[in-house]
């Protein structure tokens, strides 16, 4: 079986990654009771001084053997171990750049950080700190430096109530900002903290990750805009209203509204939001288009069934939140949001900012 390969970022700057093992020692893990601590693995992206060297790898051989054996079934379950990234692991952060933005990412239930990394990795080539936090025991695997491996822990015994969607959502909120409280704060786990600008903050996740970020914003105002790709939401948001920059991007089909209770979702929503805002769904895509799942499963020879290639589904991802978080945390205006459109057909607004069903601006 070939190697699969990820596409490569689309900016100017090299990518350095590195991962960094923390643990909030306030709070017990909120999934196994006899754990004392939450501890975390986060992957960072960022723009490297160098482009040389060997690359990070995607996966260990553990999380490959997992997220195969739950995503695909395939009998290879090392291949995911053997791809390698277009990040160099540990390299200089590049001298010249301060008052970096930062992007906190939130996978999908049950993926892994690395199924973020096309969408980190270009971020990061265009000058942002890109943060992925493997949410532990909520993922196929997690492995810590000293070689212990968390496993998936919410099979059997755990009903998928509304209440357990809640917890997800909420306790996720609580973990971007206990990893924004380590890297923002003094004594930072990564030396490059030291350039990031406190006050240009931006989150989005997929799925689970993506109703995360509306939990996560309402409880923490250092994030100034959020994302959510393809997640079904909580009714969190209160009749007050949430006023900071959103934006919704799904497949058509299950996000378009009328399309089910998923949809209904965002529908109730957005009344709520009242700052700038988007709703767009991309046609011909599945749940994991948006993340590496898709394009990984495209090479496998296993593909999800999608009508739009699993590599142009990425393409649209990255490129619609590179040009979100653009705007509104670098106040670009020289390529305005909604022009992007013309070059993406797949791509289409369900409603206006200004639909009657609610406000906001540009």
């Amino acid at each position: 079986m070939a190697i699969p390969t990820l596409p490569a970022p689309t900016g100017s700057h090299p990518v350095g990654t590195t991962s960094v093992h923390l643990e909030d020692v306030s709070r017990p893990d909120p999934w196994v009771a006899d754990v004392p601590t939450r501890e975390l693995m986060i992957s960072i992206w960022y723009p490297a001084a160098r482009s040389s060297g060997p690359r990070a790898r995607y996966l260990t051989r553990t999380e490959s053997a997992e997220v195969l054996a739950g995503q695909y079934g395939t009998g290879a379950p090392d291949v995911l171990s053997s791809v390698r990234t277009h990040a160099f692991p540990d390299a200089p952060l590049d001298p010249g750049l301060r008052e970096l933005p930062l992007i906190v990412l939130s996978p999908g239930f049950t993926r892994p950080r690395a199924t973020l990394t096309s969408i980190g990795e270009d971020l990061a080539s265009h000058g942002y700190v890109a943060v992925a936090i493997d949410h532990t025991y909520e993922t196929a695997a997690t492995t810590f430096p000293d070689g212990r491996v968390a496993a998936f822990a919410l099979g059997r015994g755990f009903a998928r109530t509304p209440e357990f969607w809640h917890k997800v959502r909420t306790g996720r909120a609580r973990d971007a900002s206990f990893v924004l409280d380590r890297l923002l704060g003094g004594n930072p786990p990564w030396a490059g903290a030291a350039r990031l600008a406190p006050d240009r903050i931006g989150m989005a996740g997929h799925s689970a990750g993506g109703a995360a970020a509306i939990a996560a914003m309402l409880a923490d105002e250092r994030i100034r805009a959020g994302g959510n790709v393809d997640g079904s939401t909580d009714p969190l948001i209160p009749d007050t209203g949430m006023d900071r920059p959103f934006l919704f991007l799904g497949r058509d089909g299950q996000y378009s509204p009328g399309d089910g209770p998923a949809a209904d979702t965002w529908a109730r929503d957005w009344p709520l939001l009242t700052g700038w805002k988007r709703w767009l769904v991309v046609a011909g895509a599945k749940h994991p288009s948006f993340t590496d799942l898709g394009l990984l499963a495209d090479q496998l020879g296993m593909p999800l069934g999608a009508a739009t290639s699993g590599l142009r589904t990425m393409a649209i991802t990255r490129t619609y939140l590179r040009a979100f978080f653009d705007q509104h945390l670098r106040d670009a205006r020289h390529t305005p949001f909604d022009h992007l459109n013309a070059d993406h057909p797949e791509v289409r607004s369900v409603l206006p900012p200004d639909h009657p069903a609610g406000g906001g601006s540009r």
